[in-house]
């Protein structure tokens, strides 16, 4: 027994309303942080939207100055972020709303970072000590509302920044990163389409399932994974079939919360892939992260075999097996309509060499439970363009 393994350090989420209509909360939640003037943060898709209206109205009834930024990209960079630190200073703001899916949200606990920094944001990517820089004193306040039920950055300290000169997603990290408040209102999911219900739903699953078999000890991460992929196994098909159930969409959006707080355990090779491709393609990460998933599953089998049987064995899958999980899998992305390659997504295998190295020198490759070469990875991403299994 190795005693260094037990010295580990734990941080939980941070203060959570969940329930249906409880966006109404938002100027309370405004007013508990002493936020006088926010600054909404959405993507464009969301920014006409109603549910965004609604809460700038509910801020401003109650003497609450309520600006809007909504210049992101599906996976945002450094130049969006830049923008929105210029809309918070010209606004002469106090706190920031993060509002819609993972990539408003990141980019929004960015910009809160970055408004108090003068360097650039790449002096803060997760890379050795580089957090101890943060002036704390200067970040913005977060309230994090999530509209979709997928990546659970509302709970994470950290955010996915697509650096476009370097062709490269970089994770920028402070533990001040994660949000005060967050507010889960299910309401807000019931417009999302079936496609986006999917992919973001598999988001969920990969990293329920990704902190699950990472090697780092953590028991509590460990029980609430293992929690957060039954929900999804019992209510993400629901939710596909059915964007009005709100038992199903209540249920999901808790799972991908706690998929996000069991991920401090780790991730793996599905996410390494997924950033490495979704900042040389610009595609969907949660897309992503569905395709390649039984891809990485197989690749790991020699090290996660024995856990994903105990997993099975939670899911009432018969017989329980790594084999009988995999199948679930396969099924699952075939009731969602995934697409089983990568090559139906548009990614062939033109820069194979080139996604393999970067999936190997991505961070979240560091908890993959086999620590893959590039070659490896090279490999595992061939067999996701061609389906071969």
């Amino acid at each position: 027994m190795d005693p260094n393994q037990f010295h580990v350090n734990w941080h939980y989420p941070t203060s959570i309303r969940m329930g249906i209509g409880r966006i109404t909360e938002l100027p309370e939640a405004c007013q508990e942080l002493a936020i006088k003037a926010p600054l909404l943060v959405t993507d464009p898709g969301l920014s006409a939207l109603p549910m965004v209206q609604q809460a700038r109205d509910e801020c401003q009834k109650h003497g609450l100055v309520c600006g809007l930024f909504s210049g992101i990209k599906a996976n945002p960079a450094g130049g969006n972020v830049s923008d929105g630190i210029s809309a918070y200073q010209q606004g002469k703001h106090d706190g920031v709303i993060a509002m819609g899916g993972g990539s408003a949200i990141d980019a929004a606990k960015a910009i809160a970072l970055m408004v108090g920094q003068t360097g650039s944001i790449w002096d803060y990517e997760d890379v050795g000590d580089n957090w101890t820089r943060v002036n704390t004193e200067t970040m913005a306040p977060v309230i994090a509302i999530p509209t979709t039920s997928g990546t659970g950055s509302e709970v994470g300290r950290a955010s996915v920044i697509t650096d476009e000169k370097q062709q490269v997603k970089r994770i920028i990290f402070h533990a001040n990163m994660l949000p005060k408040i967050v507010i889960l209102d299910p309401q807000l999911t019931l417009g999302l389409p079936a496609q986006l219900t999917a992919a973001t739903g598999m988001d969920a699953l990969s990293h329920a399932l990704e902190a699950y078999c990472a090697p780092n000890f953590h028991p509590m991460a460990e029980g609430i994974a293992m929690e957060a992929i039954r929900l999804i196994k019992m209510y993400l098909p629901k939710a596909w079939a059915d964007g009005t159930d709100l038992e199903a969409r209540s249920q999901v959006m808790a799972a991908a919360t706690m998929g996000a707080t069991a991920f401090q355990r780790g991730l793996g090779g599905m996410h390494a892939l997924a950033h490495s491709l979704g900042a040389v393609y610009d595609a969907h990460h949660g897309l992503l992260n569905a395709v390649l998933m039984p891809y990485v599953l197989k690749a790991n089998r020699s090290a996660i075999e024995g856990q994903i049987e105990r997993l099975s064995r939670y899911l009432e899958l018969e017989p329980a097996s790594f084999d009988v999980f995999l199948e679930w899998v396969l099924e699952l992305r075939q009731r969602l309509a995934i697409p089983h390659t990568l090559l139906a997504i548009g990614i062939d295998g033109a820069r194979v060499d080139e996604i393999g190295a970067m999936a190997y020198r991505d961070p979240s490759a560091s908890t993959n439970p086999i620590a893959f070469s590039p070659r490896q990875y090279r490999d595992i991403f061939l067999a996701a363009v061609q389906g071969e299994l």
